[in-house]
């Protein structure tokens, strides 16, 4: 395993073990605190969270065969997703505060461009 492949490995890793608690906290923690509505949109992150943890041991798995700066651009960009995307649908379901949604799509395209920056470097290989 090179230094980029268990890179992004620990960074899945880690933020898979957050996604699990952030989850566990929603279900359990905010059910009695926030509404329906944004209990929706904490999951919304929460799921994303999920799929892009995942996202980053398959930009662990290719990083393997290649160690090339566009797999390395896919897992960073899939990281400032989570980051983004999830981070601010977080942020507005603990602090109420909507007007957060609007760097919501900024993580969306970081999602977006970090599996077409992955096509491309699985193309190479």
């Amino acid at each position: 395993m090179n230094n980029t492949s268990k890179q992004f490995a620990i960074y899945g890793a880690v933020f898979m073990a957050l996604a699990v608690s952030l989850g566990a906290f929603g279900a359990h923690g905010l059910k009695a605190i926030v509404s329906k509505e944004m209990l929706v949109i904490y999951h919304t992150g929460v799921e994303y969270q999920f799929y892009h943890a995942l996202g980053l041991f398959a930009v662990s798995f290719i990083a393997s065969f290649q160690e090339s700066t566009l797999v390395k651009r896919a897992g960073y960009f899939m990281i400032a997703g989570i980051v983004i995307f999830s981070g601010s649908l977080y942020a507005i379901t603990l602090s109420g505060i909507k007007i957060l949604g609007a760097i919501t799509p900024i993580g969306g395209v970081s999602f977006i461009v970090a599996w077409i920056l992955l096509v491309f470097s699985i193309k190479k290989i």
